[in-house]
């Protein structure tokens, strides 16, 4: 449960859900974390902070809660559709144990979409009791750990890119969604939103859809259509709730109204295009396609900040926090020349992961894989930091074998 309490309020032992405040506005690069020391509690105080959300369900409660916190607390359920209900069966588990079952939902979700796609090339229409068993298993996957599935989902071959790509940007959405606080339905309708985003795509020509090159002018207006294909299938299809709708229908927009297929701006759209858009673009980009290089994890996020007048500000940066600034089962390259993956983001600061070395790029060969926790490293005299992503393309490194 998400609880807002006074800072003089917290205690060792309690988890931070939110400092609530702006990102630049703290010392603190994640804006969650554990309090494991009166140190965090007196450098929080001593940053002007009055008030922050603590997560009961990651640590200790307080005793009491004011009563203005609670009628604050039951309108944000009531709004969100009890925002911290999780499945019984869906219990927190460590990475490597969740990659089996996560291996299985990705193929399983490949083929739904595939199958789905089939069916309105053909003019059939979308079937939602076949898509919402899948969107159950993949929430389900991510409260265990949602690094399984957003790790996998950056594993795909250019020619699955149409299929994969709706699987990914579904992944994303409910990671994101969880992340913002969406109750368990609102999970799944933007869940189906984002696995049926680029249906529309079923009546774009398919030379232009499988298309080598990059478009003319007038084919990347066809393929523009999409969105709007999208919306009048969706439109016509039973039991598609209008979150999800709408996150099929502005994934295109844009803050700054250079969106399409409306120009909608600011607040015109909703927070749910407005997290596909950022959702999308992101996984597009971390994929390897035809006519685009594929793009690491990091390079993207520094772009999404970058562009401030295409996307939420405030919706990057909590996006940034969810998946970190080193994604989990990227590849970043040490200080000290050693290649590693990213196993899981540091309690406090993203900066500093827990990594596997797997190869030392000075020697040109692997070693034996070791974890390393960066954050602890901070207060020794020899450590060592990331100093940059690498593609694991580069160097032929299988990042799969090794989380």
């Amino acid at each position: 449960m998400i609880k807002k309490i006074k800072v003089e309020q917290l205690r060792p032992g309690m988890f931070i859900h939110d400092f609530n405040c702006g990102w630049m506005e703290h010392p603190f690069v994640r804006n969650r974390a554990k309090v494991k020391d009166e140190k965090l509690i007196e450098k929080i105080a001593g940053s002007g902070i009055s008030e922050v959300y603590i997560d009961t369900d990651k640590g200790l409660d307080v005793a009491e809660m004011a009563d203005g916190d609670k009628a604050a607390q039951q309108a944000q359920t009531e709004r969100n559709g009890s925002a911290g209900a999780k499945p019984e069966a869906a219990q927190p588990v460590p990475l490597k144990e969740e990659l089996a079952r996560a291996k299985k939902i990705k193929e399983e979700a490949k083929m739904v979409v595939r199958s789905i796609m089939d069916e309105v090339r053909f003019g059939k229409e979308i079937k939602t009791a076949e898509v919402e068993p899948i969107i159950d298993k993949m929430i389900d996957s991510i409260f265990r750990n949602q690094d399984a599935l957003l790790s996998l989902g950056r594993l795909k071959e250019v020619d699955e890119y149409t299929y994969m790509h709706s699987m990914s940007v579904c992944v994303l959405m409910i990671s994101f969604g969880r992340h913002m606080g969406f109750g368990y339905q609102r999970l799944k309708d933007v869940g189906i939103g984002g696995i049926l985003h680029d249906i529309g795509k079923m009546r774009v020509s398919q030379e232009i859809l499988v298309s080598e090159r990059h478009l003319s002018g007038d084919e990347y207006n066809q393929m523009k259509k999409h969105v709007e294909y999208s919306r009048a299938i969706l439109e016509q299809t039973k039991g598609i709730t209008e979150t999800a709708f709408l996150v099929a229908a502005q994934h295109h927009e844009r803050v700054d109204g250079k969106g399409y297929p409306e120009g909608l701006k600011g607040d015109e759209i909703s927070l749910y295009g407005q997290t596909a858009a950022i959702t999308d673009v992101y996984d597009a980009m971390t994929s390897q396609r035809c006519y685009q290089r594929r793009y690491q994890p990091t390079e993207v996020l520094k772009k999404l900040f970058e562009w401030k007048n295409h996307y939420n500000r405030h919706l990057v940066e909590q996006f940034i926090r969810c998946i970190g600034i080193y994604p989990v089962g990227s590849l970043v390259r040490l200080e000290s020349g050693l290649l590693a993956l990213v196993l899981s983001h540091g309690e406090e600061d993203l900066l500093h992961p827990v990594v596997r070395v797997v190869f030392d790029s000075g020697k040109g060969e692997y070693v034996l894989p070791y974890d390393v926790d960066l954050s602890e490293q901070l207060h020794r005299d020899t450590r060592d930091r990331i100093a940059c992503s690498e593609s694991p393309d580069r160097w032929g490194i299988e990042t799969e074998r090794y989380l």
